[in-house]
């Protein structure tokens, strides 16, 4: 794995200017948004705080401003366990989890009750619950699972759960209780729903960095090759992770977000944002100020500049 630091080696990567135009560009804005408040270990968050990172095909990967402080991975973990749950049970995955996008926040119980406890798709949390569910039913632990998957596509052994998150999620999480509840009562999660929460409240907890995880969704833009070189996915079902990414990844924000960006991205309550140019790039973007739908204002910016001043889109 090459590596390099764009802000203060200019000039030896493809990307490297662009990102230090970012960075400046970002730096400079007025609105950064607010932390996510609802959790209260993310609450004091400085929304100012940005970093940003470019991960090559072949392991080179380089980055401006905090690229290499770990931060809470939250949501963007579910693009990982939806890729070891297809890995491992192809398509079964799809019956008890859509592939459309919701229309409504990320937390919501109103479709749940009139489309007979099926989310819409894997990323809002009822739907990554029903994923984490089935990965806990094949694996024995679906958290340390994703653990894994991060720790070996980053290369990085010291990515690992944050208890203090997980136990504050924990104590403010009533509504996905009551998302895992209603499921349960439709036949749609087979575990007990306290070893249920707990399993997903662990799986979000996890800290990484953004070089970390641009390098750990690498296989999405090589087509569901990892980095050892063996296949994760299928090269049909990398195209279909990175689909409902680009559908679903921003919660009710999807659309504005293919609309700025152009890329399939997965963002976290954390303040992260992943992004995947296929056969290009993977990118990660962090800046925990978010916006009212739960994306962080700096880091979806920052994905339009860079897809404006470099022409990648899948568009």
């Amino acid at each position: 794995m090459a590596d390099g630091d764009a802000s203060s080696r200019p000039g030896e990567h493809r990307f490297s200017a662009v990102l230090h135009r970012i960075a400046e560009e970002m730096a400079a804005r007025d609105d950064h948004g607010a932390p996510a408040d609802y959790i209260p270990m993310l609450a004091g968050a400085d929304p100012r705080r940005f970093g940003m990172a470019v991960a090559e095909p072949d392991g080179t990967v380089y980055g401006v401003g905090e690229w290499r402080q770990p931060f809470s991975a939250q949501s963007i973990t579910k693009v990982f366990a939806l890729a070891l749950a297809l890995s491992l049970d192809g398509e079964r995955i799809w019956r008890g989890v859509g592939r459309e996008p919701s229309g409504n926040p990320f937390n919501s119980l109103v479709q749940l009750e009139y489309e007979n406890g099926i989310p819409r798709n894997p990323f809002i949390n009822a739907g990554a619950l029903v994923v984490t569910d089935r990965l806990q039913e094949l694996t024995g632990d679906a958290a340390g699972q994703v653990r894994e998957l991060l720790r070996r596509e980053s290369g990085n052994p010291d990515i690992d759960f944050v208890p203090e998150v997980a136990a504050s999620e924990a104590a403010h999480g009533d509504r996905n209780a009551a998302l895992a509840h209603f499921m349960a009562a439709y036949g749609n999660v087979t575990h007990p729903v306290p070893d249920l929460l707990t399993a997903y409240f662990r799986q979000c907890s996890i800290e990484a960095s953004c070089a970390d995880l641009a390098l750990s969704a690498g296989f999405l833009a090589r087509h569901g090759v990892r980095a050892d070189g063996s296949a994760l996915l299928t090269r049909s079902q990398a195209k279909q992770v990175n689909a409902v990414m680009l559908t679903c990844g921003t919660y009710d924000a999807a659309g504005e977000f293919a609309y700025r960006v152009g890329l399939p991205g997965k963002s976290g309550v954390g303040g992260g944002i992943i992004a995947i140019v296929p056969g290009e790039c993977t990118l990660c973007v962090w800046s925990p100020g978010l916006d009212r739908r739960g994306n962080s204002v700096a880091g979806v910016a920052a994905l339009d500049r860079f897809t404006t001043l470099t022409g990648l889109s899948v568009f």
